[in-house]
């Protein structure tokens, strides 16, 4: 039997085209399928990528036999859809981030996950990363002495189209589901390791936008 993971990737956009390339530099998992909402375009897919498996639903990817593990890179709102049909078909979950659009979504999602004893994580690479660990375990030691204040920036140029996924509101565009998880992501992780745990949830939140400027977000940890 092989050790390795098989994986089906649910999408055929960018993201996971990402994804499907660099797949085969993994120690443990080999990519096995690949569905779409339509056959010519999971087979287009798939021409690209020998001997996998094509797929023209998300149903069919999630009831193939061969598969054990889901890669969901669809637009966001349908994360959460995808995300607990591949729990409740007994599928490992790696799922784009953001995980869903919202929390009730995100904690039903973690319930059918729990439910159906699969493993769930949300696709931030960098808190795999050596060098994430390492900032963290600094944290903790007190190397840079007490943090008492975090700055996170991230953001990127964009021509603006109102039907692009990073715009339409009908798919859950906007700079904070992109880009800002991220900024999120790692305040939580660096205002966790001070406090000596893997993460710290702020007591507020408050944020001011801005089209002339860069907006901010403040938080207010526990102290």
């Amino acid at each position: 039997m092989s050790s390795h993971l098989s994986w089906g990737i649910l999408g055929t956009g960018s993201i996971a085209r990402k994804f499907a390339s660099e797949l085969p530099h993994s120690q443990t998992g080999v990519l096995a399928a690949v569905g779409s909402r339509t056959l010519e375009s999971a087979e287009k897919f798939a021409a690209d990528h020998p001997g996998i498996r094509a797929h023209g639903s998300y149903e069919a990817l999630l009831a193939d036999p061969g598969v054990q593990a889901v890669y969901i890179s669809t637009p966001h709102p349908q994360h959460a859809e995808w995300a607990i049909a591949a729990a409740e078909a007994g599928k490992h979950i790696l799922c784009e981030k953001p995980l869903t659009l919202n929390y009730p979504e995100a904690m039903v999602v973690v319930e059918a996950a729990r439910r159906q004893g699969v493993f769930l994580m949300e696709a931030f690479m960098y808190r795999c990363h050596p060098r994430t660990a390492r900032i963290a375990e600094l944290v903790r030691e007190g190397a840079i002495g007490a943090v008492r204040l975090i700055r996170a920036n991230f953001s990127f140029a964009c021509p603006y189209n109102a039907e692009s996924r990073l715009f339409s509101n009908a798919l859950g565009g906007g700079g904070i589901l992109d880009v800002g998880c991220y900024t999120t992501s790692i305040v939580r992780l660096v205002a966790g390791a001070a406090a000596g745990r893997g993460f710290l949830d702020p007591e507020e939140v408050t944020g001011v936008p801005s089209f002339a400027k860069p907006g901010w977000i403040r938080w207010r940890w526990p102290r």
